[in-house]
């Protein structure tokens, strides 16, 4: 039983860029309780090193931005929405630089460098390669500045609650393991991604995929989950963690040169292209692939990328000097939460924005440095369908609380959760086929039918969830028989636009496939 019940008018799940930028605004309309698991700095927004990509440079323009996402998202972006993200990102990129936010400037502009799949120099950054964490440390800051926005850090969301149908909230558990509710005229999950699903991954032990899976559990539709982007560059040194050697390195002339000390792919190809290519030189024995940028400028390198020399050097690579071994590693999923084209998801009462959302901006591959904007977009967006929504005031009703049931403890939760990860960087990772999806699928629902109904612990809610969202990739991988962007089945190499352009499209009757065009509202018609 709930030992609390909260009431506000808006509820933002995540303290990343979209929840935060989403709760700035909603504060002017009403109380809004930011609820967050983890420190509100632990997010994927502060480990994303490489920039935020933005038409804003003299030789450049939103419709070339959205012409290069289209081009990178491999025939399935939703072009109303990435047009709604190139268009609105310069104006919430000024409104980051008024709040404070420092972005590096040359010869008196903001400083713009080029990535794969771009065509202009437009990614700006922030204290070399530490643009997530300025920008979070911005809407934190205008957080703190806030009347009316609580923000409540170590507690970890469960469940949603609702009442005939329409979301009302939800459950967290607080560092003590006591279970609080919270009622809310309107919820935005800003939970970010799910890296965590995979056993080789850039994100924090945070993104496991919570907001995919409570929404699911809910009732509410995923959308394009097979679609999981491995970065190509992650340090690959035994003892570190896989720290990511940002698309800006290559960006600033990083050569990537197999265990020969050659050369082999085009270092600026979309990412999914690259990881695959570098996987493939280690697969075949001309391994380890290392990342070279020991010809460029010391100093220039020492400048751009102080976070990545020093996290090298602590590990024992001088990057200004010799190359640093890499690997690639599950970075972001273009997959989430369906949602239209106002951060509204398919239960009413819930909103999603983020890395934790699916409008179809990203399609089978998302452009280099376009997350941190979508963030702010949509994070954008969805407070103002949650403003305009005007929902009713929740009811303070007796919701049915889960049977109890057995907890597992942490290290029995720990021990799983590697298992998972194992298990999914095999079969559901760069490379996949049938067979393997199969064994898979067959792995979890064992898993699942294991799992306690109701978590008593953050490490039981966590692998609940990254169970859910799993079976939920790998339902979608083994449904899509193609290979497209992100997604590649070795069983079935090439792209099929006959049988598979469209989203794929899950809820509790199961998959299909919808139109490229927005995707909530063709489903909504259907």
């Amino acid at each position: 039983m709930p030992t609390e019940t909260l009431q506000t008018d808006f509820l933002v799940l995540g303290s990343g860029i979209a929840g935060l930028r989403a709760a700035l605004h909603l504060a002017r309309a009403g109380q809004v309780l930011v609820v967050t698991k983890d420190q509100p700095t632990e997010s994927n927004t502060g480990y994303a090193q490489g920039g935020v990509a933005v038409a804003m440079g003299p030789d450049d323009e939103p419709a070339l931005h959205l012409q290069d996402t289209l081009q990178a998202g491999a025939g399935l972006v939703t072009e109303a929405a990435a047009r709604i993200l190139t268009l609105e990102g310069p104006d919430r990129i000024r409104e980051m630089s008024a709040w404070g936010a420092r972005f590096d400037r040359e010869g008196g502009r903001v400083h713009l460098t080029r990535e794969a799949a771009h065509s202009r120099s437009r990614v700006l950054h922030a204290l070399g390669d530490a643009t997530g964490w300025e920008m979070a440390r911005t809407l934190l800051q205008q957080a703190q500045r806030t009347e009316r926005l609580q923000v409540r850090a170590f507690a970890c969301s469960t469940d949603l609650d609702l009442v005939d149908g329409r979301v009302v909230g939800c459950r967290f558990l607080t560092d003590t393991g006591d279970e609080v509710r919270v009622l809310a005229r309107a919820t935005l999950l800003a939970t970010g991604g799910a890296g965590q699903v995979f056993a080789e991954t850039t994100n924090p032990e945070v993104a496991t995929g919570d907001g995919m899976a409570m929404a699911f559990r809910a009732g509410a539709a995923l959308l394009d989950m097979e679609f999981v982007q491995f970065h190509p560059t992650a340090l690959a040194i035994a003892g570190a963690p896989r720290f990511l050697i940002s698309e800006a390195v290559r960006g600033e002339g990083g050569l990537l040169r197999n265990g020969a000390g050659e050369r082999f792919t085009d270092e600026l190809k979309p990412r999914d292209q690259v990881a695959r290519a570098i996987a493939r030189e280690n697969l075949e024995g001309r391994g380890p692939v290392r990342l070279d940028v020991s010809h460029v400028d010391a100093e220039r390198v020492k400048t751009r990328f102080p976070r990545i020399y020093a996290t090298c050097l602590r590990y024992g690579v001088d990057i200004t000097k010799e190359p640093v071994p890499v690997t690639p590693a599950a970075h972001y999923v273009m997959g989430g939460v369906a949602s239209d084209l106002h951060a509204r998801a398919t239960l009413p009462g819930l909103y999603v924005a983020g890395e934790a959302a699916c409008n179809g901006v990203h399609g089978a591959n998302r452009l280099a440095s376009n997350s941190l904007l979508e963030g702010l977009v949509f994070g954008a967006r969805a407070a103002e369908a949650m403003e305009a929504d005007a929902n009713p005031e929740p009811r303070l009703t007796a919701l049915p609380d889960p049977a109890p049931s057995r907890a597992k403890g942490a290290p029995e939760a720990g021990e799983e959760r590697r298992a998972l990860q194992g298990q999914t960087w095999a079969n559901l990772g760069l490379s996949r086929a049938g067979a393997g999806l199969r064994a898979l699928l067959e792995f979890l629902q064992r898993m699942r039918g294991d799992l306690p109904a109701t978590p008593q612990s953050r490490a039981e809610a966590e692998l609940r969830n990254l169970v859910v969202v799993a079976d939920a990739m790998t339902r979608s991988a083994l449904f899509r028989e193609e290979s497209r962007g992100g997604h590649y089945r070795s069983d079935f190499p090439e792209i099929d636009d006959e049988r598979f352009l469209g989203h794929t499209f899950l809820d509790a009757r199961g998959l299909r496939l919808v139109p490229v065009e927005e995707p909530v509202a063709v489903e909504a018609r259907c």
